[in-house]
């Protein structure tokens, strides 16, 4: 049995012990093996030197490199297929985290990751300039499938309150403060100009944890919260050439 003074003293200690910052482990409260495994979601950091390195591509070289990513992505980045994203236009950071992603297999896919795996840093800079720089205007002559229009326009309202204004209820952000225009955030593609199929898979991925490449789970904890009509709805909204500034891009759309 315990003498209380005892059991107080060693009370007293502990308690002096961890106001003066010993750390618990140490006492043996607690094992390494209790932890789970850190999961990094990227390997890209977007320090000083990183930024540096993914903006200073050489868009002549990349379209050498990317004559190949025309078969998939279109000659003019717009797939003509929906289910395949649109590179045109997109900003050079976005496009070039991804292919470090899928280069180091934290995005996984069955046709990018070989692709990516022979594409060293600065191959993908030069991609990724390249295929900023493309218009985002419409060409009667090539095979474009944007824009698409909404299976149900009714559900556009929906789709228009999430993207600008998100919801506060939910934690939800506005889609606009990451893809823009009202922000961008370091490696979040526009949005304006891309493929609803695309953009509904991803989603869809986001939220059963299939893509988990997105830096401080961002696009994970909003998608989880957003119910299948919602992400159709964005999606579509995208698709049908609605987004934020797209506009811009085509001026002719309602």
């Amino acid at each position: 049995m315990i003498c209380p003074e005892r059991a107080r003293r060693r009370a007293l200690l502990f308690a002096g012990l961890v106001c003066c910052g010993l750390p618990l482990f140490l006492l043996g409260t607690s094992s390494d093996n209790d932890q789970p495994p850190v999961r990094v979601s990227s390997e890209v950091a977007w320090t000083h030197e990183t930024v540096q390195l993914a903006s200073r591509g050489d868009a002549f070289r990349g379209s050498l490199i990317g004559r190949q990513c025309g078969h998939c992505h279109g000659s003019e980045g717009f797939s003509s297929e929906p289910a395949i994203p649109n590179l045109a236009g997109v900003d050079r950071l976005s496009t070039w985290k991804q292919l470090q992603d899928f280069h180091s297999g934290k995005r996984g896919s069955p046709v990018m990751q070989p692709i990516a795996s022979m594409l060293t840093a600065q191959d993908a800079a030069d991609l990724s300039a390249y295929f900023s720089m493309l218009s985002t205007f419409p060409d009667p002559q090539d095979n474009r499938v944007f824009p698409q229009p909404m299976a149900d326009p009714g559900k556009s309202r929906a789709a228009e309150k999430l993207i600008v204004f998100g919801d506060g209820s939910r934690g939800l952000p506005p889609c606009q403060a990451c893809h823009g225009p009202v922000g961008y955030l370091k490696g979040a593609p526009s949005l304006a100009t891309q493929n609803a199929r695309y953009l509904l898979s991803q989603l869809q991925h986001f939220s059963d944890g299939t893509r988990s490449n997105d830096i401080n789970v961002v696009m994970r904890s909003i998608a989880k919260q957003l119910s299948a009509e919602e992400k159709t709805a964005i999606s579509e909204y995208y698709g049908a050439g609605r987004g934020p500034s797209a506009g811009e891009a085509h001026p002719a759309l309602p």
